[in-house]
């Protein structure tokens, strides 16, 4: 058997370039489907692996992408939540596709370097930030110093750092609007209120009632925890004079509290009170009645969120974008 020692040598027995056995080999870079099929057909036949190690000391790329979710605005949240393992899901597919792997960390921000760890220790090639929890300002500050970073998250006009997002405020809107359409004349907002997402949704919600001349929106702050949410929207419904007959929930995992606490308050869904989601999870199709819910794509999202980035780890100048969500009506509305 012929004895390959590098990727140059490699490459003339392909009949290739370095350049093409690179990407064929790595799973990088354009190459045809025959090209590729071809050279890892050689490569097995032969025994041959690239210097991955070697290759990354090169070009002073470690091929690895940090993924930061800070929980500023909420402890109790983890990342076996629906919304991250999905979210998290589909990132480190699309960075699977450009031959990165992804380094996962969950943060409880201590102070304002919760970043730095990470940025300074030669780990990661750029990150993905999921959410902005209460760190708008540490993100801004860092953002002005680090390029390759991207945020998924809400925009505000004159934002500096690189985000990537759903409407928010026209996704509440929808909601709202929704309920509207449903016939709901007492409508509430069940779910987190802090961080610029939440809030827009909120504000979204608040401006659709105002519009349509309805009585302003009730609004009951939960945490974002399953259990604690069901706890804190039990608590507050069961102190109302009045059960609201709509309510718009600030994500999916809320959603499915509120409705758990309305069954044990002796309410009917969507017999008596219509609730709507928050995020388009998978999960909502398989609740009994299946969840209505602002659908925010989060798999486009995540495709955007790797191609973003990749452009500013190679030195491009990227603009924010915002992602038009959509209802997707199912059983509970």
């Amino acid at each position: 058997m012929v004895s390959v020692k590098n990727l140059k040598e490699f490459a003339e027995l392909a009949g290739v370039s370095t350049a093409t056995a690179s990407r064929a080999l790595t799973g990088s870079g354009r190459v045809s489907d025959d090209t590729r099929r071809r050279i890892a057909a050689l490569a097995e036949k032969l025994g041959y692996q690239p210097n991955i190690a070697a290759r990354n000391l090169r070009t002073q790329r470690t091929m690895t992408i940090g993924v930061l979710v800070p929980l500023g605005h909420e402890a109790l949240q983890h990342l076996s939540d629906p919304f991250f393992n999905t979210m998290t899901g589909f990132l480190a597919d699309a960075f699977a596709e450009h031959g990165y792997d992804m380094l996962l960390s969950r943060v409880l921000p201590g102070n304002e370097r919760w970043m730095d760890r990470f940025i300074g220790s030669g780990r990661v090639d750029g990150i993905v930030v999921v959410g902005q929890s209460d760190q708008f300002h540490v993100i801004e500050t860092v953002s002005r110093r680090y390029e390759p970073m991207v945020v998924w998250g809400g925009y505000s006009p004159g934002q500096h750092h690189c985000s990537i997002g759903s409407d928010n405020r026209l996704g509440g809107r929808l909601a709202a609007t929704h309920l509207i359409e449903r016939g709901c004349q007492r409508i509430a907002y069940a779910g987190p209120v802090e961080g610029s997402e939440f809030g827009e949704r909120v504000d979204g919600a608040r401006r659709a009632l105002l519009e349509a001349g309805m009585a302003p929106l009730l609004e009951l702050p939960t945490h974002f925890e399953p259990d604690a949410a069901y706890a804190d929207v039990r608590e507050k419904l069961g102190e109302l004079a009045d059960m609201p007959d709509g309510i718009v929930a600030g994500s999916d995992v809320t959603a499915i509290s509120v409705i758990r606490a309305l069954r044990d308050l002796g309410q009917r869904v969507p017999n008596d009170v219509r609730v709507i989601g928050y995020d388009g999870l998978p999960i909502g199709e398989h609740m009994s009645p299946p969840l209505t819910t602002i659908d925010q794509q989060l798999r486009h999202g995540a495709e955007l969120l790797t191609q973003t980035l990749l452009r500013r780890i190679g030195g491009e100048e990227t603009q924010s974008s915002q992602i038009e969500p959509h209802v997707i009506v199912r059983g509970s509305t």
